[in-house]
């Protein structure tokens, strides 16, 4: 008997998701009622267009940014002249998160790690000394901004940059983020607006963007950063929806741009990716389905182009390891080609580097080139959705379906997806898989190769942390000395003061901000009225 036991735990096995899944899989498993469509057929399970990439290929979409803003136009420019077809600013998360300047004392007494995460952008001007040489009106661009509080003054730099040299807004593609999974769960910085304020301030981008910047995706739900918390695979997918449904709602209740407007701009989303190779496949087709019958089902959306879910994904940072580094390139290619295989519109792999230091020059350029060697010489792109009618594959697209809309109905039950932010629900779920998951690699139960499997000392291979910029406060502080000094201050305080009127009524703020932003306020200026108007969130989780 205890042989048998053995033999049956020996055989047990499930998805990092928890999801059993048998030995083999064949007729019966496929779910009753799957679509039996073709690629371009809705619900879209097997993706939008009919051709696939043979149609248009995925955008390369690496994120790229440190140091001083010259240093993050160099690093871009490096990019695009190697094949990126897109680019995504990161911002100095010390002060970007916060909205504060490098004079406020909370990054003086941490002025070492001051550009360690994105280029510290402090007004218009550093703006335009991050885009030197990039012409923004040839690529399709993130202007950085990923949390909801930042996402207003990092989209009113970029578009104040164009409009300078003579470029017109609605000219300009590309996307904001706007996100709550990053700070509202990830990574709580120390002050930020509460959550249905960011919600009032999203929805204004949504608005203003509609009319004035009509090429540009005004928000991105990006659950990547969920995911990376500790969200599972369809704990992902059901939050993302809520957090989409949060927005859909409050617009339609606003009744000023049509919801079949505002879910075609918010059709444009993002998901990690990580390593349980078939289950993040699958989560990605059951994702389109899902975004379909959502619109359809809850608001009446009949607008193709609206039903059709675009999909970025980065790469699981958190699945590179410092230990034996190199391995990381192995992790890039498997998790880039089930993104592929699972039909994503864009997509950033991370740096093999990237658990050691803001990614050097060479580990970005091998990221970009995993995604060239899987876009030219595999020949996986040449066939839609070609992993569709697998028994496995279509078995498992239902099972995550499944748990994903039960999990979406557990955070309607909190509220929506703001009470779910605000009463912990989200953080506790995701802090609990996140201690779950280490202690099975704490235990050995999980196997991370040169990490807890196999014969290892943890030698990174010779690869040296990237120093960035040392000078980064430093440079930063003379540029807020000199921009002070030669803007015009009066017009500052009449924008500013014009911005806080806004928070306290019911105009746009997204409007407000880049007036304050084309007169020259500064970062933590914008931040100083927020912090005036709405107060600082509590995070509902005691350390």
């Amino acid at each position: 008997m205890s042989a048998e036991r053995d033999s049956a735990s020996a055989t047990e096995r499930t998805t990092v998701s928890g999801i059993p899944l048998k030995p083999a899989y064949g007729p019966a498993d496929v779910p009753e009622g799957a679509p039996a469509t073709m690629p371009g057929d809705a619900p879209f399970l097997r993706g939008a267009h009919e051709l696939g990439y043979r149609s248009k290929s995925w955008r390369i979409f690496q994120l790229s940014g440190f140091g001083n803003p010259e240093d993050e136009a160099e690093r871009i420019r490096y990019l695009l002249a190697r094949g990126g077809t897109g680019f995504i600013m990161e911002h100095d998360r010390m002060t970007g998160d916060h909205l504060y300047d490098v004079d406020h004392p909370e990054i003086v007494a941490r002025r070492e790690d001051v550009g360690i995460s994105g280029a510290v952008i402090l007004c218009a001007k550093d703006f335009d000394l991050a885009l030197t040489g990039i012409d923004q009106g040839a690529y399709y661009a993130h202007a950085g901004g990923g949390v909801a509080q930042h996402a207003p003054f990092a989209m009113a730099g970029y578009w104040t940059v164009a409009q300078r040299r003579g470029l017109k807004l609605e000219q300009l593609r590309g996307t904001g983020q706007a996100d709550f999974f990053l700070t509202y769960i990830g990574c709580p910085p120390l002050t930020q607006i509460p959550p249905g304020d960011a919600l009032r301030i999203n929805c204004d981008i949504v608005e203003f963007t509609a009319e004035h910047v009509p090429n540009w995706v005004p928000i991105s739900m990006a659950a990547y950063n969920g995911a990376d918390s500790g969200l599972n695979a369809y704990q992902e997918l059901g939050a993302l929806l809520a957090s989409c449904a949060a927005h859909l709602d409050e617009i339609k209740r606003r009744g000023r741009v049509p919801v079949e407007q505002l879910a075609y701009a918010l059709g444009g989303v993002s998901f990690r990716v990580a390593m349980d190779f078939f289950e993040e496949i699958c989560k990605l087709r059951a994702a389109r389905k899902m975004w379909h019958d959502m619109l359809v089902r809850r608001y009446g959306v009949e607008d193709r182009r609206a039903l059709t879910l675009r999909t970025h994904i980065v790469t699981a940072g958190s699945a590179m390891t410092y230990q034996e580094p190199i391995n990381n390139i192995i992790r890039g290619t498997v998790m880039g080609m089930a993104a592929v295989l699972g039909g994503v519109q864009s997509m950033g792999i991370s740096a093999y580097d990237e658990a050691l230091s803001v990614p050097s020059e060479q580990a970005h350029r091998q990221s970009l080139r995993i995604q060239q060697i899987l876009m030219h010489e595999t020949n996986i792109p040449a066939v839609a959705d070609p992993l569709g009618g697998s028994y496995y594959i279509e078995s498992l697209t239902g099972e995550l379906e499944e748990r994903a809309w039960e999990f979406f109905e557990q955070i309607q039950e909190h509220g929506g997806f703001i009470g779910a932010l605000e009463d912990g629900f989200l953080h506790e779920v995701a802090s609990r898989n996140a201690l779950d998951f280490q202690d099975a690699i704490t235990s050995g139960e999980r196997k991370i190769v040169g990490v807890n499997f196999g014969d290892s000392d943890g030698d990174p291979f010779g690869i040296d942390g990237f120093e960035g910029s040392p000078d980064a406060f430093e440079r930063a502080m003379e540029r807020l000395k000199r921009y002070r000094a030669e803007r015009d201050g009066s017009l500052v305080k009449e924008k500013l003061a014009d911005l806080e009127r806004t928070c306290r009524g019911d105009g746009n703020v997204m409007a407000g901000v880049l007036a304050a932003v084309e007169a020259d306020a500064t970062l933590g200026e914008i931040g100083d009225v927020y912090r005036e108007v709405y107060g600082s969130w509590k995070f509902p989780v005691n350390f």
